[in-house]
Order: structure tokens, then C-alpha cells, then sequence
């Protein structure tokens, strides 16, 4: 169970720099792992695949435009933060570049000078700062965020204001409510509203929340995977999600996870009885092969990093000689991968 096991071949081309001209016209590759078999379809298609009204679970979450640009002071260097958790009100846990040079109490402005904050100390990878208000922050996140795009989608500062707006457009989905994200559930991004709306034609459409945080896309530095250790994210399952899964189980139904962050929320709990209220909880699961999925038949996904958890999770689901060969053909076909990027089904 080696790290290098899970790596790949990708030209830097194939990288999506930028979403397809219309959200839910991407390509579909379809892997059958009862026939070891794959197809080349469209997205638009993915309704004629779902068999027996099967309950599709969608993550949620909404993404906060939470990159920060500024300097160290009145007239210090540049510098970028991007917020990750809110620890108390005014108070949050921020990746920053080169922790080691800041101090206690150093001053930070970003927006334009708008927002004030300090340094309040360093902890592993992240800092801790300190907003002097928290009256109205989440409009100002909005007025002078910018949303946090993953670092292999390269933007410049050159961008014009088009590029932004098409950003906190397309790298969100069309059924996103509850904010606290810092990426997007890619699978899901590929969604149109039509389409979530004729989707209870012919499947059963549920929602949790898993506001993805550094944990979905930290790289794993381990050589023995199984020593990678995921910091944990927030999940929420309403009662009527919870209680709509286990009712498929109970009658035989498939599961289709929209995206590994649901697949993980699924496979972090155990569905034994009916709840009356939301389920919450936080979780750190690390799936990679030798382990069995208990909640989770199909997955529908993108096309992930080589050696990342989201690539040794689908080698999970489906066989990783079987995976390494519909990445293969991916490849050979010239699809889009990664965020903007085309999608899969594990069937």
C-alpha cells in the first residue's frame, strides 16, 4: 500500500483551467465494475444510468469566498490568506505562506484597508488572526473575497473582473445553502437547476452537508498511506436524509454518492435506526483500498490528483487496476480532469 502505487501519467493540458462554456456540458466516462466495462457518453445522459430509483446524495455546502488579499501593515509586503474555520466569532484559523516570520500582535489589512486583523499566534500548518470586527464580515468576504480556487487552476492579478464573476458562479453548485466550504463538491458542480429539477423522474435526490476544508485536499506525505492521518471536516445529515438512505437500504435501493465528500459522510456513519433530528458530527475517514464501503454503491465524481486521498478513494470503490485503466483511456481521450473538469460514474 504504497503511495507511488497511485500515481499517474497526466499532461498538464488536460488540467480544466476554466468550466465548460455551459455548466452540465461536460463529458461522462462510465465505469460498469460488474462487466469491467467503460463508455463515453455526455453528462446530459447520466439519467438514462440511473436504474431503480436509486437515492442520489448531494453535498450542499457553499463555498466562501474566503482569499483574502493584502499586506502586513500600512505599507507592508503583500500577502494572502485564505480562511479556514471560524474558531469564535471575529476569530479564525487561516492558511498563510511562511508562518514562521510572523509575530503576536503584527497588524493585518486586507480589502482594500477595509478589514483589520492581527496575528495572533501559529499553529502547525495554520495561523490564527484576529478580525478587529466581526460586524458585517460575511459581506465584506463577499464585497473583497475572492473564491478559493485550487492552486493547479492558475488566475493572475491581470484577470479581468469577468474571469472573478464566472469564478463565484461556476465553482459553486446550483443547490448550494449553507456556507463554510473553502472548495467546491466538484461533482455536484456539474448540475444544471433543469436538471435537478426533472431528477425526481427518475431518482430520489437528498442532501447532506461536508464543509470541505483543508482535509478533502491535503497530500498525503507518507510513502505507507496508511499512515496519513485527514484533519477532520464538519458534516450534517437532516433526519429526513438520514431516514431516506436507510429506507433504500431496507428495500434493496442503490446509494449514489455525488462526489467523495459525500461518500465520506456516508461511510463515517453507522445506519441502524431511524433519527427524529439531524444527525451532526465531525469526521477525519481515510478510505483506500483493503477497506469496504457500507453505505455507498455508485459514485458519481471527477477525475482527481494522482496519490491524493479522492484518487485512492475511487480506487476503493472500484478495483485499482480497473481504475488505472479508465484514468488511462481518460487520458487518451483527452478528458478534462480535476475541478472544472469532466466527470465519472462508478456504476
Amino acid at each position: 500500500m504504497k503511495l507511488s502505487d497511485f500515481d499517474y501519467h497526466l499532461p498538464a493540458e488536460l488540467i480544466a483551467q476554466s468550466p465548460s462554456p455551459q455548466r452540465g456540458e461536460s463529458r461522462l466516462l462510465v465505469l460498469d465494475r460488474s462487466t469491467a466495462t467503460l463508455e463515453h457518453t455526455v453528462f446530459s445522459a447520466l439519467p438514462r444510468y440511473l436504474k431503480d430509483r436509486p437515492v442520489m446524495v448531494f453535498n450542499d455546502t457553499r463555498v466562501l469566498p474566503a482569499k483574502l488579499e493584502g499586506t502586513v501593515g500600512e505599507q507592508g509586503k503583500s500577502i494572502e490568506a485564505l480562511l479556514v474555520k471560524e474558531k469564535e466569532p471575529g476569530t479564525w484559523q487561516v492558511l498563510m505562506k511562511n508562518l514562521k516570520k510572523y509575530t503576536p500582535g503584527q497588524k493585518l489589512i486586507f480589502g482594500k484597508g477595509q478589514l483589520h486583523a492581527e496575528f495572533v499566534e501559529r499553529h502547525n500548518d495554520l495561523a490564527l488572526i484576529r478580525f478587529t470586527s466581526n460586524e458585517g464580515l460575511a459581506s465584506q468576504l463577499e464585497k473583497y473575497g475572492r473564491m478559493p480556487l485550487p492552486h493547479y487552476i492558475h488566475r493572475s492579478p491581470g484577470d479581468d473582473a469577468g474571469t472573478e464573476q464566472q469564478d463565484r458562479e461556476r465553482y459553486q453548485t446550483v443547490f448550494a445553502r449553507h456556507a463554510g466550504a473553502i472548495a467546491a463538491p466538484t461533482a455536484g458542480l456539474h448540475f444544471t437547476v433543469e436538471m435537478m429539477g426533472h431528477l425526481t423522474d427518475c431518482a430520489e435526490p437528498v442532501y447532506l452537508t461536508l464543509h470541505v476544508g483543508p482535509g478533502t485536499f491535503q497530500p498525503v506525505r507518507e510513502e505507507d498511506i496508511r499512515k496519513h492521518k485527514m484533519q477532520e471536516e464538519y458534516f450534517n445529515i437532516p433526519a429526513e436524509t438520514w431516514n431516506a438512505i436507510l429506507r433504500a437500504k431496507n428495500e434493496n435501493r442503490k446509494v449514489m454518492a455525488v462526489g467523495t465528500t459525500a461518500t465520506r459522510v456516508l461511510e463515517s456513519i453507522e445506519l441502524n435506526r431511524e433519527e427524529k433530528s439531524d444527525v451532526t458530527g465531525w469526521t477525519d475517514r481515510f478510505i483506500y483500498p483493503g477497506q469496504t464501503f457500507k453505505n455507498t454503491d455508485h459514485l458519481l465524481t471527477n477525475f482527481h490528483l494522482p496519490k491524493s486521498t479522492l484518487y485512492m478513494l475511487v480506487c476503493t470503490l472500484a478495483d485499482s487496476s480497473l481504475m488505472q485503466k479508465a484514468y488511462k483511456e481518460a487520458v487518451r481521450e483527452k478528458y478534462r480532469f480535476f475541478s472544472y473538469g469532466d466527470a465519472m460514474l462508478i456504476l
